[in-house]
């Protein structure tokens, strides 16, 4: 069995997190596993070298920045070959142009096109342990680039694609996918599989254990995926963890799988804006030139018939940028007041079931009233319904939507 083990930053953070790591590599090789691992930068070392990219430049140029921040991926792709060495085994480094990952050109964000594991592969039939340097790719143009936050859970997925291996193994430093924050929730268990779909909807939706690109690959070529804590004694070919796969017929049984929450979205509403064709076009066609993208969207027609208010989400890191576009184009929208806030958390409940499952909404609906927690704007897809409240209730909703649920563990 061929398997990719993807170790986070929190995983390796310093020497002995490296050697634990590196007796885990070596217990999987133990049981005869073929074995091939991506690293990411040790903790806290990514946003060290952000930091000097700033202090040099603070409108640093985005290629040299990747040339510069790849560095910490390569220093524990190093370090964890030689603790794999010192254990007797046969490993080395592979940085990523070595592979190669193969990107386009949108630095510190770059999508990957294609890798060519041929010589990765064969080292590794011949009983090497291939340990990559995650986060990284190479352009054609032969320059270095990143693949932006989280970005090494990616490169692992797609290094087992490649690979055509059985399975890729995320370690972190949670035990796996809960059906809440059992930081908030305490009752919140966790779950033993997870469906692609929903997986992909709760890491996008705020649930921040896999990123959302390595979710989109592993679903598409269908490559199992399990989340396991570093920390705990059990390996991966114990599957310890939750196993993000294709669903089974009893994911009916549980119409809501997990409640995920984020805090970083920010609300706008346009006041009185010209109710006629093209206005959203005309409101929402800057921001997507800015690269500002845009979630929630809600339009309510004024009292008056001829006005409406549009009232959307954006990342609360982009909340002044985006208010800067639209004061440039209120001309042109038309619009009396624009009103921000960014005191805001959304709320959003995932499950298959839901395909088949009435009165979910109903049901958070009728929760939250109970609460007495408002809620400023729906939004709705197959498999999740999502609601904007205002953040001080966060901890009070998600507690709440869990117990009504029937998600609480004992």
């Amino acid at each position: 069995m061929l398997l990719v083990l993807k170790f986070g930053g929190t995983s390796v953070a310093d020497i002995e997190r490296i050697k634990n790591a590196a007796a885990i590599i070596a217990a999987e090789v133990q049981k005869g596993h073929k074995v091939a691992v991506v690293v990411s930068a040790m903790a806290g070392v990514t946003d060290q070298l952000i930091g000097y990219c700033r202090d040099v430049a603070p409108l640093y140029d985005p290629r040299e920045h990747d040339a510069v921040v790849a560095a910490g991926e390569q220093i524990t792709a190093g370090l964890m070959a030689m603790a794999l060495q010192q254990r007797g085994l046969n490993a080395r480094s592979w940085q990523g142009w070595q592979v190669p990952l193969r990107t386009d050109s949108t630095h510190s964000k770059a999508r990957i096109i294609d890798i060519d594991a041929a010589a990765f592969r064969q080292r590794i039939e011949e009983g090497e342990i291939g340990v990559m340097a995650g986060f990284q790719g190479i352009t054609n143009e032969d320059r270095i680039t990143t693949l932006g936050r989280g970005g090494s859970d990616t490169s692992a997925v797609a290094l087992a694609i490649a690979l055509k291996a059985e399975r890729c193994d995320i370690y972190t430093d949670v035990d796996g996918v809960y059906t809440s924050d059992p930081r908030i929730v305490t009752k919140a268990r966790k779950l033993p599989r997870v469906a692609y779909e929903e997986m992909l909807e709760l890491a996008s939706l705020g649930a921040k254990v896999l990123q959302t690109r390595s979710v989109e690959l592993a679903m598409k070529y269908r490559m199992p995926v399990q989340v396991l804590s570093t920390f705990d004694n059990a390996i991966g070919s114990d599957l310890p963890g939750t196993l993000v796969t294709d669903g089974d017929d009893t994911m009916e049984q549980n119409y809501v799988t997990g409640i995920a929450y984020t805090r970083d979205e920010a609300k706008i509403t346009l006041v009185k804006v010209a109710d006629q064709p093209g206005v959203a076009a005309a409101v929402f066609g800057p921001l997507a030139r800015a690269g500002i993208n845009v979630d929630m969207i809600v339009q309510t027609a004024a009292d008056d018939g001829e006005t409406t208010d549009i009232t959307f989400t954006v990342g609360k890191a982009d909340l002044d940028r985006t208010k800067k576009v639209l004061e440039d184009e209120r001309k042109k929208i038309n619009f009396t007041k624009l009103l921000a806030a960014a005191d805001v958390a959304k709320i959003s409940l995932v499950g298959a079931g839901m395909r088949s499952h009435p009165g979910v909404a109903a049901t958070m609906f009728e929760t939250l009233a109970e609460k007495k927690i408002n809620i400023q704007v729906i939004e709705t897809s197959e498999i999740n319904v999502s609601v904007l409240i205002a953040e001080e209730y966060t901890e009070l909703a998600l507690r709440a939507l869990h117990t009504a649920y029937g998600l609480d563990g004992k």
